[in-house]
C-alpha cells in the first residue's frame, strides 16, 4: 500500500468536514453561515434521521454522536480553509465574526463528483438548508439545542450547548 495513503484519513478529516460545509454553503448559497452553524448543519447533515421528517442518516447511529461537536469544530475550520484555498469558499468578517459563502466554483465542483456517498450528501445539505436556513440564528440555534437535549437525555450524556439559545 502506498504509504502516504495509510497514513492520510479521509472519513472525519479536514477534507470530509470540508466538503459537507461545502454543500451546506452551496445548497444556502447566497446565504452566508458562520462557523457555528456549519457546525449545527454538519451535525444535522450526518445525523438526520434524528431531526424530525428528518431522511436516513449518512453516519451509524452511535451513543456518543453528541461528542462528536467537542473535536468536529476545529475539523470544519480546517476543512474550511482547505475549501477557500481551493477557491470554492470565501469569507467575510461581519460584527466580529467570519461568514462563509459558497463561491461560483463549487457547483462546478461538486457536479463534476459522482460518488453516492457525495450525491447523499448534496440531497441531505439541500434538505437541512431548505428545512432550517432560513429560521435565522436564534430560531436554528433553539431548533438544534433542543434535538440536542433530546440527545442527551436520551444517552445521559452531559449538556453540551451551541449557544445563542
Amino acid at each position: 500500500m502506498n504509504k502516504t495513503l495509510a497514513h492520510e484519513q479521509v472519513f472525519n478529516s479536514a477534507f470530509e468536514t470540508g466538503l459537507r460545509a461545502l454543500c451546506t454553503l452551496s445548497a444556502g448559497w447566497p446565504h452566508e453561515f458562520d462557523v457555528q452553524q456549519l457546525l449545527a448543519f454538519d451535525h444535522i447533515i450526518v445525523h438526520s434521521s434524528d431531526m424530525p421528517g428528518g431522511p436516513i442518516s449518512l453516519h451509524p447511529q452511535v451513543q456518543q454522536r453528541n461528542g462528536e461537536l467537542l473535536v468536529r469544530r476545529p475539523l470544519i475550520q480546517k476543512g474550511l480553509a482547505l475549501m477557500e484555498a481551493k477557491r470554492l469558499v470565501s469569507t467575510r468578517v461581519s460584527n466580529a465574526q467570519i461568514l462563509y459563502v459558497s463561491t461560483d466554483l463549487a457547483p462546478v465542483f461538486l457536479d463534476s463528483l459522482a460518488n453516492p456517498y457525495l450525491q447523499k450528501l448534496i440531497e441531505r445539505a439541500d434538505w437541512a438548508v431548505s428545512t432550517f436556513g432560513e429560521l435565522g440564528p436564534d430560531a436554528f440555534f433553539n431548533v438544534f439545542n433542543a434535538a440536542f437535549d433530546r440527545w442527551s437525555t436520551e444517552f445521559q450524556i452531559s449538556d453540551v450547548s451551541l449557544g445563542r439559545a
